[in-house]
């Protein structure tokens, strides 16, 4: 008697919604009998089993529908039980599938009635194991290492449970074991090699292997295995992946490419030529799948059903033509179709919102529907590319458009926010609707200026009103909070307010000079100008503007030294017997203007005799550039002019006078004419004899010539005073006379002296060793000679020289 169970439900049916309005009871009983009964056989007492009277099934035409499938259990109305109608073959019905079950409906008419049944179908051990060939064959290397496997045929039970393939046998061999097997792993039935091969004791080997199932009695099936011991190919092929996937949909067509096999041999020649094919197929499915031998491309060369395999395990084996291979599995997963997509409604949207809005605000609301059932009908809405936004699930089949940050109108004005909806099956379908959303305007950027500060540029002597520089700023808002001013702030500049210097345009930014400026006086100043938009409330920034007076060559230079004056004559010796190049005097210039409009060069304008004299173009300094021989005049006069590099360009004229000559007396003829007038022409002899005299009476002398330098030092500094020159210090570098006999000595030493007034600054020379400077006065009666080597006078703190020399400056 077979074991049976009852479960009633009672619950809304689709496809009898009319049995349902007539207020019919529903039930479902559930049967389990084991296959192959003979027809006619007991399933169950079904009038019983849900408390129906026999009459009622015959009143009620009772009778079995299976819909198009084949009838195997019929009802017997007159008893009320169910009984076989057609033998029973589990693995023609389910295959490997577990558990089997035929479902069957039994219809009652007056009232209609509508009964679900179950019958399950339990596995018999009718079936033996068996192989798909009867004999395998190897050809294994000698060479081959102990533990090297080798993939044997796996055997079919079409029974399932304990009546399926239990396990497998080797017969007996000294040279081959099994690996381990459990039944249902993905694992390969293996045969490992235990102890060496050697072809040249024992060529052939021959072996049994047995698969036997867990059934009472217990069947088995065997496969011969034939052994060829080959020479030296002692590498294996080696598949890339030990499984290979692939997903395929139901409605493929022949040819589909599901995946590519690949094996490598790290042996040459014949045996590393890797050929593949399929070892293992499960049944009935023999005639689905190929592979290709030389390249290994798995492909579909038959129908898929997704109602009867979804799932399919395929053996590869990929073998050398040593005789060696390694097998990989491949794992096929039948897709179902799913052929609608969702349709999306929109029930209300807003076209436009403003930037600040809160992040959460309801954007827009959408129902989404799909015909589709179960996971193919199960939808999913997401948003492409925007951030800002996201998509909610209110309720099942009803989404809403939210904002999910802070929004910037002034990074995107517009948004194209698609959205798409995809259902659940594999593979997806999905549909998607565009939506445009406009971002208003606030007020939340201020202006911000194209630099973080400025540095204009302007040259000195300008026009007022000169338009100078132009400062901008950028307002990332919109329309009237966009629109920027400029304003001047209130600063000073050397206790001048910035209004009197500069002024700014409100509606342009250009900056324009008020005044005219003077490089001399004022060089560079800096003010603020802030930039303010016309939103409510306003917002703004500022910015730093440095203005920089550019010098122009407005100043001539000045000559430092030597120092013309109308007083005394200063003049250089050169003795007769100085060499080429020998250092005369230098010319000192400077130019209160700045850059190469203070860059100076030198020029010799005029000259006693040319071929004697030379200026430095840079440094001013005087040369002789021939050797002095007795023939050159005593008085050499010289004109120099002391030009900037300015555009157009300034110039100074110096006098530079030259006494060529070894001793004084022999001076003192020639150097009178320099500061005399004709009339002291005539008594020439007569200055001589006093010239003489007073060497005579030198102590007399020095006290006369100190007293007169002293009287004519307080002049020149009151003339200086009063004067409205600027009187700037120059500080010149080292010189030297490689002679070490020139005029200028070997190193000038500056003492400066600074006051808030620069007409009473003072600048001395400091004395340094071996100078001979002859200074001629025409208001006295006589000549000086000063020399370094008179320690009497070097030693007084007012020196005639520098005295001289702090005067020239």
């Amino acid at each position: 008697m077979s074991d049976r169970t009852m479960e009633l439900q009672v619950g809304p049916l689709l496809m009898f919604m009319a049995f349902a309005s007539l207020g019919s009871v529903f039930g479902q009983i559930s049967y389990s009998i084991p296959e192959e009964m003979a027809k006619g056989s007991l399933v169950g007492n079904i009038a019983q089993d849900l408390g129906l009277d026999v009459k009622r099934l015959k009143s009620g035409k009772a009778r079995v529908y299976t819909g198009e499938g084949t009838e195997y259990i019929e009802l017997n109305k007159e008893r009320g039980v169910l009984l076989i109608k057609e033998r029973i073959d589990r693995e023609a019905l389910c295959g490997q599938t577990t558990p089997c079950a035929l479902d069957f409906q039994i219809i009652l008419e007056n009232p209609m009635q509508f009964y679900s049944v179950t019958v399950e179908i339990k596995d018999i051990n009718d079936n033996a194991p068996g192989f798909k060939n009867s004999e395998m064959k190897f050809d294994i290397s000698e060479m081959s290492q102990i533990g090297s496997k080798f993939v044997l045929e796996k055997a079919i039970d079409v029974d399932v449970g304990v009546n399926g393939l239990q396990g497998y046998s080797l017969s007996s061999s000294d040279a081959f074991t099994l690996n381990p097997y459990r039944i249902g792993s993905s694992r390969n039935v293996e045969m490992v090699l235990k102890r060496p091969l050697d072809r040249e004791k024992t060529e052939r080997l021959s072996l049994v292997l047995t698969a036997a199932d867990g059934g009472d009695p217990q069947l088995s099936g065997t496969i011969k295995i034939g052994i060829n011991v080959l020479d030296a190919n002692d590498n294996s092929p080696v598949c890339a992946q030990a499984e290979y996937k692939a997903n395929v949909k139901e409605n493929s067509v022949k040819g589909t490419v599901l995946t590519t096999i690949s094996a490598s041999d790290a042996d040459e020649g014949p045996h590393g030529h890797v050929q593949y094919s399929i070892s293992h197929v499960p049944d009935g499915a023999s005639d689905l799948f190929d592979v290709g031998i030389e390249t290994g491309v798995f492909t579909l060369v038959g129908k898929l059903d997704y109602e009867k395999f979804r799932h399919y395990e395929v053996d590869v084996q990929a073998s050398d033509e040593g005789g060696n291979s390694d097998v990989c599995k491949v794992i096929i997963e039948v897709l179902d179709t799913n052929d609608n997509p969702p349709t999306i409604n929109i029930m209300s949207t807003s076209s436009s919102i403003n930037e600040d809005v809160n992040p959460g605000t309801v954007l827009t609301m959408m129902n989404v529907q799909d015909r589709d059932s179960n996971e193919n009908g199960k939808v999913n809405c997401v948003l492409n590319e925007n951030i800002n936004f996201a998509i909610k699930s209110t309720s099942n089949n009803f989404f809403t458009l939210v904002t999910d940050s802070d929004l910037d109108r002034e990074r995107a004005s517009q948004y194209n926010i698609t959205v798409t909806c995809s259902d659940e099956g594999v593979p997806s379908l999905s549909s998607s609707v565009t939506l445009t959303l406009q971002i208003s305007d606030v007020n939340d950027n201020a202006p911000v200026f194209e630099r973080s500060s400025y540095e204009a540029y302007i040259v000195e002597n300008n026009t007022p009103g000169l338009s100078v520089f132009t400062v901008k700023a950028r307002d990332a808002d919109w329309n009237q909070n966009a629109r920027v001013s400029y304003i001047l702030e209130d600063s000073s500049v050397n206790g001048v307010a910035v209004s009197s210097y500069v002024s700014v345009s409100a509606d342009s930014g250009v900056i324009h000079a008020v005044r005219s400026f003077d490089y001399e006086q004022i060089k560079d100043f800096q003010f603020r100008v802030k930039a303010q938009d016309g939103g409510s409330p306003p917002l703004s920034s500022n910015v730093t503007v440095k203005m920089v007076i550019q010098d122009q060559n407005d100043n001539p230079p000045q000559v430092l030294y030597p120092v013309q004056t109308g007083g005394s004559v200063v003049a250089e010796m050169v003795p007769r017997a100085a060499d080429v190049g020998y250092l005369v005097t230098k010319v000192v210039a400077v130019d209160v203007d700045s850059g190469q409009n203070a860059w100076l060069s030198y020029k010799l304008q005029k000259a006693t005799d040319r071929a004697l004299f030379e200026v430095g173009l840079q440094n001013g300094e005087i040369r002789t550039i021939r050797q002095v021989s007795d023939k050159d005049a005593v008085k050499q006069r010289l004109t120099v002019i002391v030009e900037d590099n300015g555009q157009p360009s300034r110039s100074a004229t110096v006098i530079v006078n030259v006494a060529v000559a070894d001793s004084f007396p022999e001076v003192l003829s020639e150097f009178t004419d320099f500061t005399h007038d004709k009339e002291y022409n005539d008594n020439l002899t007569f200055y001589l004899v006093l010239a003489l005299a007073v060497v005579s009476f030198l102590f007399i002398t020095c006290l006369v010539v100190i007293i007169s330098v002293k009287i004519y030092r307080w002049r020149q500094s009151r003339v200086m005073y009063h004067s409205n020159l600027p009187v700037i210090p120059y500080y010149p570098p080292r010189y030297s006379d490689t002679m070490a006999t020139g005029t200028l000595p070997h190193v000038y030493n500056y003492e400066v002296c600074r006051t808030t007034d620069s007409r009473k600054s003072d600048c001395k020379f400091g004395i340094a060793g071996s100078q001979n400077v002859l200074i001629m006065d025409p208001s006295s009666t006589g000549t000086m000679q000063r020399i370094q080597s008179e320690k009497s006078i070097l030693d007084e703190p007012d020196s005639p020289l520098e005295v001289g020399l702090s005067s020239a400056f």
